[in-house]
């Protein structure tokens, strides 16, 4: 279960990495950054926005879990600390490669991260509704 705890802290720094990145392209503009490696802004917000989310989904799960002492499944917790990294990916990626939608394999990937996180969401939803209702 401390794999919410770690993955939750990694998805902050992804975030502030996101905001460090947006504030020196917008602010303090650094060539090669603005318009070079980061090709659309926006998604760059996205990501940022989405990476928080993710970890305040798995600090959320993992606290609520360790305050009523329910213990979740391994398997659940990888896959809601793996799909909560890989789903706000897509938005870095796609920030660095305008293309990325046009691909085949982008698709798969992006349904793919849907997937994995909302099948671990919802088991571990499912395992805390069991535990206290």
């Amino acid at each position: 279960m401390e794999i919410l705890l770690i993955a939750g802290i990694f998805l902050v720094f992804c975030s502030l990495t996101c905001a460090w990145l947006g504030t020196f392209a917008r602010w303090f503009p650094v060539p090669g950054v603005d318009g070079g490696v980061i090709k659309d802004y926006g998604l760059l917000i996205k990501a940022h926005i989405d990476y928080i989310l993710m970890a305040i989904l798995n600090l959320g799960f993992y606290s609520v879990a360790k305050a009523a002492s329910i213990e979740l499944p391994v398997e659940a917790c990888w896959l809601i600390a793996i799909g909560g990294f890989t789903n706000p990916t897509v938005f870095t990626i796609a920030m660095l490669k305008p293309d990325f939608w046009q691909f085949m394999w982008a698709k798969m990937y992006t349904a793919a991260t849907f997937v994995v996180s909302t099948v671990g969401f919802v088991w571990a939803g499912i395992v805390i509704l069991q535990a206290t209702v």
